[in-house]
Parts: structure tokens; sequence; C-alpha cells
């Protein structure tokens, strides 16, 4: 079997299964990725899309990554454990080789239904982001990962992010998505050079990565771009440099996935455009598999002892994520929400609001009300 395997990342939307089709009837997709939690509402799939899923199930080329569990929200919700029941039954139902989610936790109401944003690299964090990860590997039996996060509020976050999910991830012998457009994002927005950034991530962790495109956006004052994680164009450039600098070493790497929404693959030009950005990273996996040969056993197998006792909660987390929500989907400018965070108890906290860019408090309020919005 090869040892890198070029996948898709593939979801109920028409537009991207139609984008990914020629690619499935080439058997040029060696592997699917599914957002299985996007589907929890539904009571059942649709038998063509089950068959679909079930075929790379029963060839053991099906992974499973994770949206709305909002691994770091201070306060246990009924919807995380609603959320690890749906996980044990889709794993009965299908055999996934590795489940995965994403950093960070989930502005809105309920934290399940918002943006993902960055918690402060505390000691309470890693507690309760440790907790999280023991029960989902609990409830799926299968290997876990965690995804890095495109948005960071300052560079000593960005600086820090590869050692804290290190950290996060040695109790459950975890691994790492690095999904290499949200590197680009810190890179363009942060001024870091990306080898930089690549030496602060403990690549012995990474299983899978993920390639890309956004978009950017000009900030209010028009004074500079920021590179936002939209997942909606072509993959830059820069990324597939980034993917060939980066699998060299990466010795536990698996799976190579493409991922854009459906949103942005509505003509036959973003169709054809996605298919090519397919094809360029699917050889770049070939090459690597004709000089390395076959796949590697890996380490991440999940502890066999099940999470003990209640899930971990840190009600004053809780109430300044929630603070935090509040100021991000209602403030009506910048300014307004400088001055509420001022006097939140995010102030001269772990949080560090102080040392915050401001294009990124910006960029997170345009991020949180956009989610507002779709719910």
């Amino acid at each position: 079997m090869p040892r890198l395997l070029s996948t898709v990342a593939c979801n109920l939307d028409p537009h991207l299964l139609r984008a990914c089709l020629p690619l499935f009837e080439s058997g040029e997709a060696d592997a699917i990725e599914w957002s299985f939690d996007a589907l929890y509402r539904l009571d059942a799939l649709p038998d063509w899309f089950h068959g679909l899923i079930n075929a790379f199930s029963e060839g053991n080329r099906l992974i499973g990554h994770g949206i709305f569990f909002s691994l770091f929200s201070g306060k246990w919700h009924p919807e995380q454990e609603t959320w690890l029941r749906e996980l044990s039954a889709v794993c009965r139902k299908y055999r996934f080789d590795h489940i995965t989610e994403h950093f960070g936790f989930m502005t809105g109401q309920d934290f399940h239904h918002g943006a993902p944003l960055n918690i402060p690299y505390t000691d309470a964090a890693l507690r309760i982001g440790r907790d999280r990860l023991l029960r989902i590997a609990d409830a799926c039996g299968r290997p876990v990962g965690i995804e890095n996060l495109a948005f960071s509020w300052s560079v000593d976050e960005v600086r820090q992010h590869g050692d804290f999910l290190d950290q996060l991830l040695e109790p459950v012998n975890g691994f790492i998505i690095l999904d290499l457009h949200n590197l680009y994002c810190q890179v363009a927005n942060f001024n870091l050079p990306f080898e930089t950034l690549a030496a602060l991530y403990p690549l012995h962790r990474v299983r899978e990565i993920h390639i890309s495109g956004g978009s950017w956006e000009l900030s209010e004052d028009q004074s500079r771009s920021i590179r936002r994680d939209t997942h909606d164009d072509s993959v830059p450039e820069e990324v597939f440099r980034y993917l060939e600098n980066i699998i060299p070493r990466c010795p536990h790497l698996r799976y190579l996935v493409m991922e854009q929404l459906g949103s942005g693959l509505e003509t036959e030009d973003s169709k054809n455009a996605f298919r090519a950005d397919f094809r360029r990273m699917a050889a770049i996996a070939r090459q690597w598999n004709l000089t390395k040969g076959d796949e590697i056993l890996h380490p991440f197998s999940p502890p066999a002892n099940p999470p003990q006792g209640a899930p971990l909660e840190d009600l004053a987390l809780y109430q300044q994520q929630t603070e935090l929500s509040s100021i991000l989907e209602n403030a009506p400018s910048f300014e307004a929400a400088t001055r509420a965070l001022q006097a939140s108890s995010l102030a001269q906290s772990h949080w560090q609001v102080e040392r915050w860019s401001p294009f990124m408090l910006e960029t997170a309020m345009h991020i949180a009300q956009k989610w507002m919005k779709k719910n």
C-alpha cells in the first residue's frame, strides 16, 4: 500500500461532489476525509452517499474530521455529550482510520454554531483539552488528532502554538493535522518566515496534511490585507512549495488532503482548477512514494483506559468565552469592541488582550458576525 494517500475532503455538497466525481471514477482519489458531524442532524444518509463512504470505509481509506465539538469550551455542554454518542454510533457503522477535530472554541451562544477561535495557553486550558481528547478517543476507539489553527490573536500565540499542541496530544498519543494554508495565513498575517514557523511544530506528530485556498480581506482602515482561511479558492503557489518542503520532515505522514468548500466550486472553471490542484498534490505524493516505498507503522494508537470521572470544567474560562463571544458578535465597530474588552473580565488576564493585534481583533469580529448570521 502506498506510503502517502492522496485524499479529498468530500462532504454532502452538490458542487463539491461534482468536482470530486471524476477523481472517484478514475481512481485518482486514494481516500476520503469526511466531516461526519456536519450531518448529525440527518436521520439517515442518502443511499448513494452511504455507498460512497462505505466503499472507502471497507478499503480502510476513510478518515473523519469533526467541526462542532468545541474542544476548549470551559463548560461541558449537553451538545458535547450528544456529539460523543453520535461519534460512537458512526464509528460502529463505518471504519475510520482516524478521527480529528479543530483546535479552539466556538463562538456563539452554545459554542457549537460559531467561529473557531484561540484560547489562552494556560494549564487550565491544557487540562480541559486533554480531558476532551481522551473522551473523543474513548468514543471512537481510533487514533485522534487536532488541526493547527489559522487564527491567532498575537504573534506570541503563533510562536507558542506548536509546543502547546505537543503537550495537548501527548497523553492520548495523538497526532497533528498540519494545515499548510493555516500556516500560510500565519506567515502572511504576522510576517514570519515559513521555516521559522515550521520549526516550532512537533513534525514527528504529523499524520495528515491539509492544503487549500482562501481569500484576502482588506482591513477597515485599508492599511493592510488579512489572509483568511475561507477554503473558497485555488491553492496558492506558496502552499505547494510548503508541501514539498515539509513532507520529508514528517516521518509518520500518511494522508495528503485537498480541501475546498462547495461555495467556491460553482463554475466549471473552478471545478477544473480544483481537480488540477488535486492532481498536482497527488503527483507530489507519487514522487515521494517512489522514493520512500511502502507505508510505515504509526505510534498514534489511542489509550486503552477510559477517562475517569466527570468532564473537567473551568467556569471562569467559560464566563470569559461567553463575554468574548458577545463582544465579537455584537460590537458595532472595532473601537467599541476594544472598549468592551478593556471593561471585561478578559482585561489584565491570561488572555493578554492588551497584546492582541488590532487587525486580528477586527478579523475575529467579521468571522463571528458572519457565523452568527448563518445561524
